[in-house]
């Protein structure tokens, strides 16, 4: 099976066919995360984001559903994050060493390396992560048991309806945060716009059978993008520790280089998202889901003629 909605299928059962694929694929890489932490717990966020796309995709059909779910997933990414800052700031520090190859190869970001190295460490190999861990499980056990109470419309207009809304939405996200991004430029505003093209990208997925042609350059543009504002957040969370005063990072003389790098990163990186972001959503979104919306109905509603049609079809 696949995180793809099919058309053919009524909406209510596609979707909790999707969540409970998802939801049990978190729950083997939380299971492979006690004996391989790094690796498990990446792949495990990795789902949960792909449930709360789908969530956020089909809430005008079940709103209450959908928002207590959504809040439940959000808060069991929340218990794995710091393990996998973790990762991803180490991997910022290489990232800017490969990028900037002259003016680190006297070796000005070591120390600063050597310390995310130990917090790494320290937070992959902490009890706590057990108990992390321990919560997610149950927390998505729990998801399991409550997937067959999400009902909604069926009918192909009515379902159609929901998913050109719910796309909507986060095109709207996408654009309202794009504007703030390039009046004020503040991580906050780079975070949202990440949060709503990371989710877009997840919605061309499952509306893959649906969504108007061409999709397959727009989703590879969406992916290059998510990229780009990832390495941008990381750069910012980076940024936060090396101002925090209660676990610095190194000496002055140790981040100096560290500083100098993150400036340049920033403001590069900036420069390269908004520009992809620009092209991705700056059309308005309602204008942007107006095709879908008619493409969907249409392909919905033709749905059931086509199965009877079909060769072995019940008489």
């Amino acid at each position: 099976m696949s995180y793809r909605i099919d058309p053919r299928l009524p909406l209510t059962g596609e979707v909790r066919r999707i969540l409970a694929e998802e939801v049990g694929k978190a729950l083997v890489h939380l299971d492979a995360a006690h004996d391989r932490p790094e690796q498990a717990l990446h792949k495990c966020r990795r789902r949960l984001k792909k449930i709360r796309a789908l969530l956020r995709l089909v809430r005008p059909g079940d709103e209450t559903f959908c928002s207590t779910e959504n809040q439940c997933y959000r808060e069991v990414a929340a218990l794995l994050a710091e393990p996998r800052e973790a990762t991803a700031l180490v991997e910022t520090i290489d990232r800017l060493a490969k990028n900037f190859p002259e003016q680190s190869a006297g070796g000005g970001l070591d120390a600063v390396r050597d310390t995310l190295v130990a917090r790494h460490h320290e937070l992959h190999g902490g009890a706590g992560l057990g108990g992390a861990i321990a919560a997610a499980t149950a927390a998505c056990e729990d998801g399991i048991s409550r997937i067959d109470t999400l009902a909604l419309p069926d009918l192909p207009e009515q379902a159609a309806d929901v998913l050109a809304e719910g796309a909507r939405i986060t095109l709207r996200r996408a654009r309202k945060a794009l504007d703030k991004a390039g009046s004020r430029g503040d991580a906050d505003d780079f975070h949202d716009l990440r949060k709503a093209a990371k989710t877009h990208g997840m919605h061309l997925s499952l509306l893959g059978r649906l969504w108007p042609t061409p999709i397959k350059a727009r989703r590879k543009a969406v992916d290059e993008l998510g990229e780009k504002l990832g390495e941008l957040h990381d750069v910012f969370v980076l940024r936060t520790l090396l101002e925090a005063h209660d676990r610095p990072l190194g000496s002055p003389q140790e981040t100096r280089l560290l500083s100098k790098l993150l400036t340049r990163s920033e403001k590069s990186l900036k420069k390269t998202c908004l520009a992809a972001a620009a092209d991705l959503f700056g059309d308005r979104p309602r204008r942007s889901t107006k095709k879908l919306a008619r493409k969907a109905r249409a392909d919905l509603a033709a749905a059931p003629d086509e199965d009877a049609g079909a060769p072995g079809a019940a008489a």
